[in-house]
């Protein structure tokens, strides 16, 4: 049986196929502008696919565009939806609906790698943090924009001011390292905050995860941070092996 794993972001879709082991094999990853999706994304994927199971956060005509691809090709899509109750694990909301996919698939990732408490820290178009106690239950989280977000949005409002560009120091001497500085040091400042928090929360300081396609910037900020690039696909995966339900499509 073949089966894949889709995570459909807001700039990015990630494939990856569903190892027997239940991991998530080596797989691809296509940018996209938030609009559509390149004509080819799906080349890369096996002429017939038995199941895929698609996260999405996407727009709902990126995801109509995606469920569309893979009808002439997969015999049965399951949409992934967070849950309030997953492999041992609680979330935090009382409408569970409202924790988008991806921190949900993020947080099952770090519970699945062993006992927390964990602090994981996504970085895409929006800086999230989340809480996972050692009990696995989630404390809740927070979400910032992310640096390239804070960058992008102080250029709409003063377009003298570059969206990209500069380097990281303490105190800059020129803009664009200022801005620079300024924007990952919020951010890198907001994920250590939490850190503290946390552990005065739970009285034991939580290992913390950085993931996302942001994460590289910001791990040089943090170094008792550990790279997790892949977390949101091993809780993709972690969900597609513990999940054996009739598919549905949409």
């Amino acid at each position: 049986m073949t089966e894949w794993l889709i995570d459909l972001g807001n700039t990015r879709l990630k494939c990856a196929p569903l190892q027997a082991d239940g991991r998530a094999g080596e797989g691809f990853a296509v940018p996209h502008d938030g609009q559509a999706l390149p004509a080819d994304w799906a080349d890369a994927l096996p002429p017939r696919v038995d199941a895929v199971a698609l996260a999405s956060v996407a727009r709902e005509a990126l995801r109509t565009a995606v469920l569309r691809t893979l009808a002439g090709r997969c015999g049965r899509v399951v949409r992934v939806r967070t849950e309030a109750v997953f492999d041992g694990m609680r979330i935090a909301y009382a409408r569970p609906e409202r924790l988008g996919v991806d921190r949900f698939l993020a947080l099952v990732g770090a519970h699945a790698r062993g006992p927390g408490p964990w602090l994981v820290a996504g970085v895409g178009t929006a800086l999230t943090v989340d809480l996972l106690d050692a009990q696995g239950v989630h404390r809740g989280g927070r979400i910032a924009p992310a640096p390239a977000l804070m960058r992008e949005s102080l250029h709409r409002r003063a377009p003298h001011l570059p969206a990209e560009g500069g380097r990281y120091t303490a105190f800059a001497a020129d803009t664009d390292d200022a801005l620079a500085s300024g924007c990952l040091g919020a951010a890198c400042a907001l994920v250590q905050a939490s850190a503290v928090e946390a552990e005065a929360l739970l009285g034991a300081p939580p290992r913390l995860l950085v993931h996302g396609g942001g994460a590289a910037a910001l791990l040089a900020g943090l170094p008792a941070a550990t790279a997790a690039p892949h977390l949101v696909m091993e809780g993709l995966a972690r969900w597609a092996g513990r999940t054996r339900r009739p598919a549905r499509s949409g």
